[in-house]
């Protein structure tokens, strides 16, 4: 059986680091070959986290880059078509809700290629953000669909999508749990003597928009503790476009590499994040997370008490820090216990 993998953005080199590790370790009879769309280019963002995760180097790599998301994912589209006809691979496997997953799984059904999407039945219901859209036309054009949670299955089953859906748990579990004993500090940083919060900041929806951005800024530089913020490239440039004023409180990291990510998720007080991913992967640090959008995929985690939305509001933003940094118990395997790579294979090798 061959798997070609499609990947993009940083949040898919880690969660694809566990398939292709499980993949190699257990199953020889599927070759996977892994295709770079390029989105994400640079070393900080890209070449990094194949080096120190042991992620196969990608067969191919289009180098795309960045530009209008009519004109990547056209681009993307138009090569991975291209790999599909060469390869001629059983499945093609998607993650999550980039341009790349959507161009891989476009490309795959009009070749009719099944297609496999891992983190599948995700739901923001605001389709003015990009990845919802890519989210639901992905679910759509899927042949097997993997749920981090029940309430991704039931979802999906409210869309109509109810055959070879599967509840399988969150890759991004087993990869906190993979690679935690890996965590580094960033070299960048000194080490902190006081408690400091994790912020990251990528969101079109708030790095394209001045006001929100500004807004967003405002808070962080009204916390009382140190913020750390490995900033995105997009978002830099919006800042210094724009000349929004950086906190003193606020350090600003260049894009940091997954362990040093870990290892500033391990020592932080609580973490500010418009980001999907990274609210996650607070709750597997046992770290509460204040949501910088109006609105969140992993709704699970706020109505466990482990998350808040804050919005943009600079006020609230202050009120749910204090309430990031009282302590609370935080339950166990609300997605997965670490198997959840075994559990795709097996399923795609069933098909």
């Amino acid at each position: 059986m061959k798997i070609l993998t499609i990947l993009g953005a940083r949040p898919q080199f880690i969660k694809a680091a566990v398939i292709s590790r499980y993949i190699r370790a257990n199953t020889p009879s599927i070759q996977e070959e892994i295709l770079h769309t390029g989105q994400h280019y640079d070393h900080g963002m890209s070449q990094v986290f194949f080096d120190e995760m042991d992620i196969p180097t990608p067969t191919i790599n289009l180098h795309i880059g960045s530009g209008t998301h009519g004109s990547a994912t056209a681009d993307m589209l138009k090569g991975i078509e291209a790999e599909i006809f060469s390869r001629k691979p059983d499945w093609v496997l998607v993650y999550g809700d980039t341009n790349s997953t959507l161009a891989g799984a476009l490309a795959a059904v009009k070749c009719h290629v099944p297609v496999a999407h891992i983190e599948a039945g995700e739901r923001s219901y605001n389709r003015q953000m990009p990845e919802e859209i890519n989210r639901i036309l992905t679910d759509h054009m899927s042949s097997v669909l993997f749920c981090c949670s029940k309430a991704s299955e039931q979802r999906l089953a409210t869309e109509g999508i109810t055959k070879n859906v599967f509840h399988v748990g969150d890759v991004m579990c087993d990869a906190f749990l993979t690679y935690l004993p890996n965590a580094i500090w960033p070299k960048q940083l000194p080490h902190f003597s006081k408690p400091f919060a994790l912020a990251t900041l990528h969101r079109a929806q708030n790095t394209d928009d001045p006001v929100r951005l500004t807004a967003i800024f405002s808070a962080l530089a009204a916390l009382p503790e140190q913020i750390v913020l490995p900033i995105h490239p997009r978002t830099l440039k919006n800042v210094q476009a724009h000349q929004i004023t950086i906190g003193k409180n606020i350090h600003l990291l260049q894009p940091v590499s997954y362990f040093e990510m870990l290892g500033l998720l391990k020592e932080c007080a609580y973490v500010l994040t418009d980001s999907g991913g990274l609210q996650k992967e607070a709750y597997y640090a046992n770290k509460k997370c204040v949501i910088l959008r109006e609105e969140t995929e992993w709704v699970e985690l706020v109505d466990a008490g482990m998350n808040k939305i804050a919005g943009i509001n600079t006020l609230k933003i202050i009120e749910t820090a204090v309430w990031a940094k009282e302590a609370i118990h935080f339950p166990k395997h609300i997605y997965g216990d670490g198997n959840t790579a075994e559990k795709i294979i097996n399923k795609i090798y069933k098909q």
